[in-house]
């Protein structure tokens, strides 16, 4: 799969600045659109699978095996690669034009090319070893099964499924590889559109083996879609990528890589670990139950996946601020962030908690998705809202721990203990309220988790919010969100008889107008104070 170029092209010099503010818009604005066409092609799979297949028994096999590539994902394309390889290509580039320069003043004959270098000395590591990974997961499906969800009433389904998906873990990690990459070198396109290459290709091919293949043909999508993720990257790829000429393994490059790999490898596997946990404790509730978290989960993750795109492209940003010694620009960077994500995190909880039931139903309620579905999948989602706020925080301060030495291992630490207390939590409500149990300890480890990044960034991360930055999300979010649920449950009552899409829809533009409304209220006052002074 390498490249074909064997330099990078020059850029066009009529392309702006790439760190300039109008770049960096434009970026996020395509990048956040095509987030946004991969998650809402997202709903459309997860539509389909509902309405063809419901939430039985066989679709609580196929989310389990689905737990590979759930767990995969986040830490090879938006975890380890990005905040690991996105570093080092920078690092490369900037040795490659000092070569460069070098070569030109001297007159000497070309050097060889760092980014050439650190390409040929990682990535047939991690290819490899993600092969063999895939190959271990595949053989030990039957125990992986066992582990994960005991309780199931289709094991054999189950472990076939897993099988079919093992092959996504090299598929995912050569699109994690290609996307650090691209984005390091400013392409965002390609690496933003891989969540909608992925679900086209799940939708599809749920279309066209669903009658033949059944759930196994969801999973064989899964697979598919993976493929694809990487297709969609490799024409830009080839472009910009040094050619990889043979492999070569650098004892120095490969031992920092996995030195730094392993704290993010912790604490994303702690994160995902929250997963295990809810299908472990759903697999021994009623059939079903599995399916219904993962609808909620998987409507109540829709901004959190914006907030993902967004910190992807601001990332390299970022970290070339922190490395530049700008950190009052990194710290603001960080601060308008938490200000804007946290308040539509608080926003979404509101009106996912009022208008969940029309939500739910626009989206799922149709085939096999019977009312009851709804309403136990709508009883989930409203606990789960709960910790949105916690999540979105989560994915945004880990950024500074990772740009200092000496305290990358604290959001591992600080996940783990989210994880224990969700375990604890989780054992002590499924009795008394099933799955509204599991998701409110879900919430409540993440908002921990949450917390303890806050506490843990104090004086040590400069580049981190400061306390003024979040008494501005207080100041803003807390009264946005207030307005959004008085607005909210004041149109419910009226739109309650009409259809569920037009619920959803006017509730959602109702509630939205009525949150805008405090920030430019905010913004009002603060300019008027000066010229009351004056």
């Amino acid at each position: 799969m390498p490249p074909r170029t064997g330099t990078p092209r020059p850029e066009n010099p009529d392309t702006p600045d790439p760190d300039s503010g109008r770049a960096v818009a434009r970026a996020a604005a395509l990048s956040a659109a095509l987030a946004a066409a991969g998650s809402l092609l997202g709903l459309v799979r997860d539509l389909l699978v509902a309405a063809f297949f419901g939430a039985t028994g066989e679709t609580d096999a196929f989310l389990v095996a689905w737990t590979v590539p759930e767990t995969l994902a986040p830490l090879l394309i938006e975890g380890a690669m990005a905040f690991v390889l996105v570093p080092a290509f920078g690092r490369a580039l900037v040795a490659a034009e000092e070569r460069r320069r070098t070569t030109r003043l001297l007159g000497v004959p070309s050097m060889s090319d760092p980014v050439a270098e650190l390409i040929e000395s990682t990535l047939p590591v991690v290819l490899v070893a993600l092969t063999l990974l895939g190959a271990v997961t595949g053989l030990g499906a039957p125990w992986l099964i066992a582990v994960l969800a005991p309780g199931l009433t289709d094991p054999a389904l189950a472990v076939l499924c897993m099988r079919v998906v093992a092959i996504t873990i090299p598929l995912l990690g050569a699109a994690g590889y290609l996307a650090a990459a691209l984005r390091t070198h400013h392409r965002f396109a390609a690496p933003a559109a891989i969540y909608l290459a992925y679900n086209a290709g799940i939708v599809g091919t749920v279309l066209l083996t669903r009658e033949s293949l059944g759930v196994v043909g969801a999973a064989l999508g899964i697979s598919v879609g993976a493929a694809l993720m990487v297709l969609v990257q490799l024409p830009s790829a080839r472009r910009v990528l040094p050619r990889m000429r043979a492999f070569s393994l650098h004892r120095r490059t490969t031992l920092f890589t996995f030195a730094a790999v392993l704290p993010i490898v912790a604490y994303t596997l702690s994160r995902q670990a929250q997963t295990f946990v809810e299908r472990f404790a759903g697999s021994g509730l009623a059939e079903g139950t599995i399916s219904h978290l993962n609808y909620a989960q998987k409507v109540a993750q829709i901004p959190i996946t914006l907030s993902f795109m967004a910190a992807a492209v601001t990332f390299p940003i970022f970290a070339r601020s922190v490395a530049a010694g700008r950190r009052d620009d990194a710290r603001r960077r960080m601060e308008v962030d938490v200000l804007v994500i946290g308040t539509v995190a608080m926003v979404v909880a509101v009106y996912l908690w009022i208008f969940g039931p029309a939500v739910v139903g626009t989206l799922f309620e149709r085939g096999a998705f019977t009312a009851a579905d709804t309403a136990a999948t709508v009883a989930i989602l409203r606990v789960y809202v709960l910790g949105l706020l916690g999540q979105a925080l989560v994915n945004l301060l880990v950024r500074p721990y990772y740009t200092f030495d000496g305290r990358v291992w604290f959001p591992a630490v600080a996940m783990g203990a989210g994880l224990v207390a969700t375990v604890g939590a989780t054992f002590l409500l499924v009795g008394p309220f099933g799955a509204a149990g599991i998701a409110g300890a879900n919430a409540a480890g993440i908002s921990l988790t949450a917390l303890l990044l806050v506490a843990g960034s104090g004086r040590r991360l400069p580049v981190a919010p400061g306390q003024a930055g979040y008494e501005r999300l207080a100041a803003v979010g807390l009264p946005a969100a207030a307005a959004a649920a008085g607005a909210g449950y004041l149109v419910s009552g009226p739109l309650a008889g009409l259809p569920v899409v037009v619920q959803a829809a006017v509730g959602g533009v109702v509630v939205l107008a009525a949150a805008a409304s405090v920030p430019l209220l905010v913004h009002a006052v603060r300019r008027r104070r000066p010229a009351r002074r004056t």
